[in-house]
């Protein structure tokens, strides 16, 4: 049995840098920013010092906490023509298109959040928490075969600078598995940082250089970023079943639509089946999908929204009749012995194709997603933190102790795939590896997307004649990488990562 903590995440060398700090002494939140400042060098496509993030925060005994380091608009819009461009990504399955360029960097986060929740939640120096990954970028990382397949998927954003083509491809080539990706400019970058003037390094090198670099083209100023301000918030918390979920509350919104989710399998407005009758869950979605449009969309800086979407009159009508893309992000799932629970989500976006001189650092591209900007493009409020669907959450029981600790990446996929996760987990029996690795299917805007797995006659049970169905082949990223740790009934820990993102598990 595993004596300090259990970890979930992205990539095997991910996990071996939060258990590296479990085993040093550390707790599930020196793990949990260990593993991020690894997955910078691990999965370098999907998150990046320069994006941005949220930690949920549990002990017991104690009101649980969550970070918000998430990108923020920048407090003016630079005049038009920006560098700020479409560019296409395959699936092979469907094809998503992303806005990339230094227009399309929001003011970032990542940095900020990990250096707060560290000073106030860790308890090992910053040094050693920073130290596998500074040895991983220095000595480089295998790619793998899910690596690989990123490389490829975002090749027109990893070849749009030349900067970026030097960092991602230094042989002119695409890497592939069995390459050896290497960051050492990172890695001195991340020297600093775990140095004792580390937070002076940030603020008053890292951070003017960033701003200087995006005055070519770009939104952010210098007090943009100096201002930024981590946020802590009471996370969102509803009952469910034995537990209660705790999840990301707003302004973001993917927390907020599980909770409605569950809400109303709680008052059973819906009985799910999901395996034997997939129009049941599909019909859950879209009953989410059209309480977000119609009271939640430019509704999520209100205060209060929260009380109002799970009790008001989106659940009023949702109850009385409603029934007749590549998200680059990953996540970290933490448990530790103690009982602390450490639930993070990160992402870059895909990346704005620019990376910072002389530091290896990405560029998120934020502004350009739009899952992120309902209104569309260019017209963000000044100054005002995005919303997401980002969802670190965990199931806390009534024991006082986290039971199950989860999130995923995936764009809009999130919700639904931690949704599904949970159901089979918490209501259908599934072990935790099998509810991570079942089929998931996915609903919105009148496209049903559709693992193999999954009866087809349901399936077409479940479409309506104006709605769009589609089979995907195998398994996909686009339906998310959930990263999953928890308890057994005997109290042991257990966990898995998602095959669809080479998740890894790990305990020591």
């Amino acid at each position: 049995m595993a004596k300090r903590g259990a970890i979930a995440a992205g990539h095997p060398q991910t996990v071996a840098a939060g258990l590296v700090a479990l085993e040093a002494g550390g707790n599930a939140f020196d793990a949990a920013i260990a593993a991020l400042a690894a997955s910078w060098i691990t999965e370098p496509l999907l998150t990046s010092p320069a994006g941005g993030g949220f930690l949920l925060a549990a002990q017991p005994h104690q009101s649980p906490r969550l970070y918000d380091f998430f990108c923020q608009t920048p407090s003016q819009r630079s005049p038009e023509p920006q560098d700020f461009y479409p560019v296409g990504v395959d699936f092979g399955d469907a094809i998503q298109e992303f806005h990339i360029g230094l227009g399309s960097v929001a003011v970032p986060g990542l940095l900020a959040g990990l250096l707060r929740v560290q000073a106030e939640l860790g308890r090992l120096p910053r040094s050693v928490v920073l130290e596998p990954a500074i040895a991983l970028g220095r000595e480089g990382v295998e790619i793998n075969a899910f690596g690989e397949y990123c490389f490829r998927l975002l090749d027109p954003i990893v070849t749009a600078t030349p900067e970026a083509r030097s960092l991602y491809q230094p042989q002119g080539q695409p890497l592939r598995s069995g390459d050896r990706f290497r960051n050492t400019d990172l890695a001195a970058v991340l020297e600093e940082l775990a140095a004792p003037k580390g937070q002076a390094f940030y603020e008053h090198e890292l951070l003017p250089a960033i701003a200087n670099y995006c005055a070519a083209g770009g939104n952010l100023q210098l007090t943009d970023l100096q201002q930024y301000p981590v946020a802590v918030r009471s996370p969102l918390a509803i009952p469910f079943g034995n537990y209660r979920l705790l999840t990301n509350p707003p302004p973001s919104s993917g927390g907020l639509l599980i909770a409605f989710a569950l809400s109303l399998l709680n008052q059973s407005v819906i009985n799910l089946n999901p395996q034997q009758h997939p129009q049941d869950l599909v019909q859950l979605m879209r009953l989410t999908n059209r309480a977000r449009r119609d009271f939640l969309d430019g509704a999520l800086q209100q205060a209060g929204i929260d009380r109002q979407f799970l009790t008001g009159a989106a659940f009023e009508q949702a109850a009385a009749g409603w029934l007749n893309r590549l998200g680059s992000t990953t996540h970290i799932s933490v448990i530790d012995a103690e009982g602390n629970a450490a639930s993070l989500t990160s992402s870059n976006g895909e990346g704005c194709g620019h990376v910072l001189p002389d530091t290896g650092i990405m560029l998120n591209n934020m502004l350009g997603e739009a899952d992120l900007h309902p209104l569309g493009f260019h017209r963000w409020p000044l100054g005002q933190r995005l919303g997401s669907m980002m969802s670190p959450s965990l199931l806390w029981g009534e024991d006082d102790r986290p039971h199950l600790v989860l999130g995923s990446g995936g764009s809009n996929r999130i919700r639904t795939a931690i949704l599904q996760v949970i159901h089979r987990w918490a209501v259908e029996g599934y072990a935790l590896a099998e509810a991570i690795a079942a089929p998931r299917l996915h609903w919105e805007a009148g496209v049903l997307n559709w693992e193999p797995g999954w009866d087809p006659a349901g399936i077409e049970a479940a479409s309506q004649p104006s709605e769009t169905a589609i089979a995907w082949t195998t398994p996909n990223m686009f339906f998310g990488g959930v990263h999953a740790v928890g308890l057994t009934a005997t109290g042991e820990f257990c966990g898995a990562g998602d095959p669809r993102r080479s998740g890894v598990y790990g305990c020591c």
